[in-house]
């Protein structure tokens, strides 16, 4: 019996080892933890449980038959993060660089599996050379496998992905699938061809970081959702970002009873939009306001500035917040700020967080490379998205709603439950000056004084037309509120609304403009 039990010590201990250790070294000294270093920082002290911790691969082709290291390159396993079950896979780099073959994919496949079947989130670690070349084609099915359940799991449980080195060719795809991409600054790539074929090809130099790294996917693609410093500070936000959600698409995020207000006086809102409607204010200065302390968590934030989108927490009811910011481009809705507010708005409906919308739009970005490049179809994704979503949906209108703007913008005329206005609000086909020019064009052409004239004009399109009472009126808005009420309004909505039940026309699935 002694010599089966140093048998089985003999092989977790090769397994708990992974590669060698000079290549754990080289893994520390490019700034980047080892694989069952990251599961510590993740989850919960002494939460882990490991599965498949002595699989190896079968294959006996370019010597592979004497290289069967168990594990096969990827930890798999379940946890659990502030006490609540998480599934995870952690691909090793230490050996053969992480790279994918069948039994490899299969431990991630069983992950995926349970995850599903028993309605909790998965997290992927990634940190590959992508496919197993020595085992060809097996590999690429291996690849399809997961991208498979990742897309049956999506809308199903919360899929996250970090990226914590190389992940390139068809390894991108499963990430892609999944609700939200982290990456580590300097240290992990993303491309579905790197430099050197990129080179072969086309012929520009280009370097990995700046075609598929951090900076790149986090600011110009719109691949990253957030991208961190260090391994250990990425994992520390993937432990943040489930605090806010639900275990799966049949649960109600939780409640935090210990929620803290914020420090600074709501008297502050009723100053913080200028007199001038052409000026800009910083979005985040009225969200802090409004949201618990220190609870707002920004997805996107490099990307799409002129809209913000995030989770927070508004008198401890977990919500998903969508705001146009007028300190970038006016606040306009253009193409990447559509694609980014629908993905983060049918994520918030599919996993029951309610959305709270912050508006003040002057409406979608003119000119022929944003109608060229399909403004009409990208815009549409932001409006199919608001419109489908069935969870409680508040909006507060804090200065300009203008043209079809104004209706995608989580308007009440697509299913918003409760929508606010502030006194300053402009609600109305488009600018007071703009549609003075169109309406009166002839009377400003002939007037000895065209600038007073069109200034009285304003005056009197602002009163009758560009204000929020007309809108109050028809009852497109509930009710024009003081600034320094809207936290109170939002939480006493949110409890309101907390057991809504709404649901769309029966279907297989919806066709949204993609």
């Amino acid at each position: 019996m002694t010599d089966h039990f140093s048998e089985l010590e003999r092989r977790r201990q090769a397994a708990i080892q992974g590669g060698s250790q000079s290549r754990i070294d080289r893994q520390h000294e490019r700034g980047k933890l080892t694989a069952r270093e990251r599961v510590t920082v993740l989850l919960d002290e002494d939460s882990f449980v490991e599965l498949g911790q002595l699989v190896q691969h079968q294959s006996t082709d370019f010597d592979l038959a004497d290289q069967r290291p168990p594990g096969d390159g990827v930890i798999t396993g379940y946890g659990t993060v502030h006490g609540r079950l998480v599934y995870l896979y952690a691909q090793d780099f230490t050996i053969f660089g992480g790279s994918l073959g069948r039994a490899h994919a299969s431990k991630i496949v069983q992950v995926l599996d349970l995850a599903l079947q028993n309605g909790a989130p998965v997290i992927g670690l990634n940190d590959s050379g992508g496919a197993r070349i020595q085992e060809g084609v097996v590999s690429l099915g291996g690849y399809a496998d997961i991208f498979l359940k990742n897309t049956l799991a999506s809308g199903v449980i919360p899929q996250i992905s970090a990226i914590m080195g190389p992940c390139a060719g068809g390894a991108v795809y499963s990430p892609a699938i999944t609700d939200l991409v982290f990456m580590v600054q300097g240290t992990s790539h993303m491309f579905v061809t790197g430099p050197d074929v990129v080179h072969a090809v086309t012929q520009e130099e280009v370097t990995a970081e700046d075609l598929g790294g951090a900076a790149t996917h986090s600011e110009r693609s719109g691949v990253a959702h957030a991208v961190y410093q260090n391994d250990i500070t990425c994992l520390e936000a993937i432990r943040t970002v489930l605090n806010y959600l639900p275990q799966n698409c049949e649960e109600q995020a939780s409640m935090d009873t210990a929620f803290q207000p914020p420090t600074s006086h709501m008297e502050d809102l009723n100053t913080l939009v200028p007199h001038n409607p052409n000026k800009p204010y910083d979005m985040h200065d009225v969200i802090r306001l409004l949201v618990d302390r220190s609870s707002f968590f920004p997805i996107h934030d490099g990307f799409a500035r002129n809209l913000i989108c995030g989770f927070a927490r508004i008198g401890g009811h977990a919500v998903g917040l969508v705001a146009n910011q007028p300190a970038h481009l006016a606040g306009v809705l253009d193409i990447d700020a559509s694609v980014k507010g629908a993905r983060f708005v049918r994520f918030c409906d599919a996993f029951n967080l309610p959305i709270v919308t912050l508006e003040d739009v002057p409406g979608f970005l003119p000119g022929t490379d944003q109608e060229w490049r399909g403004i009409i179809r990208h815009g549409a994704k932001l409006l199919y998205a608001f419109c489908e979503a069935t969870v409680p949906k508040i909006t507060i209108i804090t200065r300009k709603a203008y043209g079809g703007a104004y209706d995608v913008m989580s308007s009440k005329h697509i299913r918003g439950d409760l929508n606010y206005a502030w006194p300053g609000a402009e609600i109305a086909v488009m600018g007071a000056k703009g549609a003075v020019r169109i309406l009166h064009r002839a009377a400003l052409k002939n007037a000895e004084d065209p600038a007073s004239l069109e200034e009285e004009f304003s005056r009197d399109y602002q009163e009758r037309f560009s204000n929020p009472y007309i809108a109050a009126e028809h009852g497109y808005v509930d009710e024009v509120i003081y600034p320094n009420e809207t936290r109170e309004r939002l939480i006493r909505g949110l409890a309101m609304l907390r057991n809504k039940i709404l649901t769309n026309p029966r279907k297989k699935h919806g066709n949204m403009p993609l």
